[in-house]
Order: structure tokens, then sequence, then C-alpha cells
């Protein structure tokens, strides 16, 4: 890098500080025709998004009250199977390092977590 000057890597020169900011300020200044331009294309969005008729607050309230049964109906069996995702994915890794170490021992010998961990492997193999 140029300690009190800038370089222009399009034409390979050096450019003065106060050139670099008359550039830069001459490429970012918005032109009048672009905003023209996004006048005539929003106008008639929302000349159309505001002919469209909206449904009444009846059925919109009435929908709604679905929606929320419905989630309310799932919600244990959405949880389940939030909570069993996360725990496949952060703790595959851990319960296979540990299922090495338990592979020695008895089924007598194993603590109530240590089978649990085995009957979870068990059920989520790839």
């Amino acid at each position: 890098m140029l300690p009190n000057s800038l370089f222009n890597s399009t034409t390979n020169t050096k450019v003065s500080p106060s050139a670099s900011s008359q550039l830069a300020s001459s490429k970012f200044k918005p032109s009048i025709n672009s905003v023209q331009f996004s006048r005539r294309v929003v106008l008639p969005l929302l000349i159309s998004v505001a002919a469209v008729p909206l449904p009444d607050a009846e059925s919109q309230k009435a929908l709604l009250q679905e929606y929320l049964k419905r989630s309310k109906e799932n919600k244990a069996k959405n949880d389940k199977e939030r909570l069993d995702s996360y725990y496949k994915r952060n703790y595959q890794d851990y319960f296979g390092f540990i299922e090495g170490s338990l592979k020695d021992k008895d089924k007598d010998q194993l603590t109530e977590s240590e089978k649990d961990i085995l009957e979870w492997l068990r059920k989520n193999k790839e």
C-alpha cells in the first residue's frame, strides 16, 4: 500500500486522496433517471395491491383460531421431534465415543444412564 496516496487498480495509477474522494462521490450519487424509473415501477404495483379485495375480519379470525387449535394439539409431538433432532445433531458423536468404553462391560455392570445411551444409539443409528 502506498502511504499518502491511493492506487487505482483498474488503471494501475496512483490517485491522490482528494481525487479518490471525488471519484467515489461521483460513483455513488443516485441518478434522477433511476429514481423516476423506480417510481414508475412502484406506482402500478401499489395500485394493483390496493385493488385486491381484503378478506373479512371474521374469516381471518376463524382461520387463526383453527391454526391455534392445531398448534396446541400438535405441541407435544412437535416438541418431542425438535428435542430428538437436537439430541441427534449434538450428542451423536459424544454418545458414540462413550459407546466405545461401554463395549467391554457386562450388561449387569452398566449404569442406568449407560443403558439409556446404548438404547439411544441403537435407535438412532444412521
